[in-house]
């Protein structure tokens, strides 16, 4: 139940009747009429504008609209209490305590799907996230954008859209030859005790590649380590491999499962970049021709060379970019569109991709691409992770670790747990910089918003555990006749916010206004159960140790949205802290 889609179309329906009575005119398309949640400020339970977009069309004051819309709208429900009008137009609808006893009714009875959108297409998406080189372990860097691409599927997922989950294996290409080497050195070292070549800038110097050695060494006892060239092709293979199974491993320990792991190798091999580039040549959207020197970039060093170019700037681009190197190879935006080219084969509704903060500058011209391959505008979605600054002990914090020279996933999920990494990294927007403080993710208190979320669901799990109740089991009223105090009303109003925080997650793709959400309703119910110390009417268990029925649905309302919106987080409730 969405009690502002249920109002706005109530509106909806009283501003149509008018039209059609010749007292009002109404615009082609109501998508800028909205009935929203009001400031705290005032006394209401629904805001809506409606007055102020019709105000021009009809050529009437906001206010004098209002006037003429309010009354129809009260008169139509008996379950509003009364409504105001304040300027600039906006028109306040509140709600009797009845409503109240009515929602939660309605939203017991649908447990499972409160907070869908019902209403909306359901579409199919691709989510493609972290496809990190695989060259070794995942670092905090990846961590942030990997819990965005699972959250913003998980949040999509709820709302009923298809999602499949996708990592791009950068499987091909010079950094995949020097992580070969670099294996082969470590392989020689454990076999030979030949030092490792630590000065050689092109290799990969973690102490993890030993493991990779040892594991290779173990499991191919037929195979001769002597000479690169001869077995290099097959080191590739089985480098790759041991570097996807850490990979996995790093991504289980955060609670991430991808659908679909897709080789960049295997999309070169199968000539699909070939195939790709005659699609851009039927539609003509390539040329050869030269560019000229990046901003910045001094002229007198900058060679221009005629390329194979893509014609980006015809789809908002700022140049044209190149899809073949001097030497005739195809550079890495080649092959990207290749890949998304076999992605838009797949006829999926949207393509969702995350991104890190260095690779801002490449939204443009991969989404001028999928515009070309796809015939339609805005089909990819790219959303950018930002940087992660990690403190402790109120300065930036380094951890000494064998992994090379950063912090890996596995070293931060030990540090601090997997439910603060996923809930802290998901806490701010992913568009700006997140400081992931150590010691505030660990403390008990309401600062720590993992906590105190956590707490809530801990607290009504007290209360059913109590009384011999099982708190995720069905509750089954007959009588909902309930008069729900202000305090209460206060809580019921931040649960019927539910369904828009889920709109705007799911169509923002914004999913940190989850915990922000949960961290809202938790902070208001742990205000309500300490008004229980001084007041006993207010306490959930009463002096025969026993619930009333309109508490014990109170209860289950909020367990069941805190526990929703946990699961989308993918972040656990513990029934005892």
């Amino acid at each position: 139940m969405n009690i502002f889609e249920l109002y706005l179309d109530k509106i909806k329906s009283i501003i149509v009747d008018l039209n059609q009575k010749g007292e009002l005119l109404i615009p082609e398309s109501f998508n800028g009429i909205n009935a929203e949640i009001p400031p705290p400020k005032f006394d209401c339970d629904i805001s809506t504008n409606v007055a102020m977009v019709l105000s021009k069309l009809n050529k009437k004051s906001p206010i004098d609209l209002a006037d003429q819309i309010s009354p129809l709208i009260k008169n139509n429900d008996p379950l509003i209490e009364n409504i105001t009008v304040v300027k600039p137009g906006f028109i306040n609808i509140k709600l009797k305590p009845l409503f109240w006893s009515k929602f939660i009714q309605e939203i017991i009875a649908n447990s499972k799907n409160f907070g869908v959108n019902e209403k909306e297409k359901k579409l199919n998406y691709l989510v493609e996230f972290v496809s990190a080189n695989p060259t070794g372990p995942l670092h905090v860097g990846h961590c942030r954008g990997a819990i965005l691409g699972d959250v913003i599927s998980n949040v999509l997922t709820f709302n009923k859209h298809k999602v499949t989950k996708e990592y791009y294996v950068n499987d091909y290409g010079n950094q995949i030859i020097n992580f070969t080497k670099s294996v082969y050195y470590r392989i020689r070292e454990v076999k030979f005790n030949e030092a490792f070549p630590i000065d050689n800038p092109d290799l990969y110097p973690g102490d993890y590649l030993i493991d990779f050695a040892k594991n290779i060494v173990s499991s191919n006892s037929g195979i001769n380590f002597d000479n690169y060239n001869d077995i290099s092709d097959k080191l590739t293979q089985l480098s790759i491999e041991q570097a996807l199974l850490l990979i996995k491993k790093n991504l289980k320990s955060l609670g991430i499962n991808h659908d679909n792991f897709v080789s960049e190798k295997k999309i070169v091999f199968n000539n699909e970049v070939e195939k790709v580039i005659k699609f851009l040549e039927a539609g003509k959207f390539v040329y050869r021709g030269k560019i000229k020197a990046p901003t910045g970039e001094d002229n007198k060093e900058w060679v221009e060379r005629e390329q194979l170019l893509f014609k980006s700037t015809d789809f908002g681009d700022d140049k044209d970019r190149a899809l073949q190197k001097s030497d005739g190879s195809w550079t890495y935006f080649a092959s990207d569109v290749a890949y998304h080219k076999n992605k838009v084969d797949r006829n999926f509704d949207y393509l969702i991709n995350i991104l890190g903060a260095d690779h801002a500058g490449y939204i443009k011209r991969i989404s001028a691409s999928v515009d070309a391959l796809s015939g339609t505008k805005g089909k990819l979605i790219c959303k950018i992770s930002q940087l992660v600054k990690l403190i402790k002990d109120n300065k930036p914090f380094k951890m000494s670790k064998r992994k090379g020279d950063y912090i890996t996933v596995d070293d931060l999920i030990e540090e601090v747990g997997k439910d603060a990494t996923r809930f802290i990294m998901l806490n701010r927007s992913s568009d700006v910089e997140l400081d992931f403080d150590f010691d505030a993710v660990i403390e008990k208190s309401k600062d720590n918003p993992l906590y105190y979320v956590q707490y809530c669901y801990a607290r009504i799990s007290s209360v059913f555990r109590h009384l011999n109740k099982d708190l995720n089991s069905d509750v089954k009223i007959e009588d909902y006749s309930f008069e729900y105090t202000n305090d209460e009303i206060k809580i019921l109003k931040k649960i019927s916010e539910w369904p828009k925080c889920i709109d705007a997650a799911s169509n923002k793709l914004e999913p940190h206004r989850i915990p922000v959400y949960l961290y809202e309703l938790a902070s208001e119910f742990h205000s309500y159960w300490n008004l229980g110390k001084q007041q006993s009417e207010k306490r959930f268990i009463n002096d025969q140790k026993e619930i009333s029925s309109d508490k014990l649905v109170f209860l289950k309302a909020i367990s069941n949205v805190i526990k929703s919106g946990m699961n989308i987080v993918g972040v656990d409730t513990p029934e005892k802290m």
